[in-house]
């Protein structure tokens, strides 16, 4: 399995982004073609104390990297992207990462 992972620092406005990830962003990505599984994590803090550099981590898993290639070309794929850069652009890191079976 190969995932994409969006990793979100702390908004100014909490309320605002949670309003907008989950009731626009989050159903326009859970839409892109091939996604198998999308999970969303609030990150509640960090073992060294205090509420950590993240506030929230999503993981969007594929069967491969030209399922995870073909969904962010495909229209919803173009959509997810043009909202979160609309929304988050200086928020979000993204990465892509594949599970290791050891």
């Amino acid at each position: 399995m190969v995932k994409l992972i969006a990793l979100y620092k702390h908004p100014e406005n909490k309320e605002q982004f949670d309003e907008h990830y989950f009731n626009t962003h989050a159903p326009i990505t859970s839409k892109i073609p091939g996604l198998k599984e999308m999970k969303v994590t609030r990150i509640t803090g960090s073992p060294m104390g205090g509420e950590g550099k993240y506030y929230l981590m999503c993981e969007m898993y594929y069967e491969s990297h030209e399922a995870l290639k073909a969904g962010l070309k495909s229209d919803e794929g173009k959509a997810s992207g043009k909202d979160l850069m609309g929304f988050a652009a200086e928020l979000v890191t993204l990465m892509i990462g594949e599970e290791v079976d050891e």
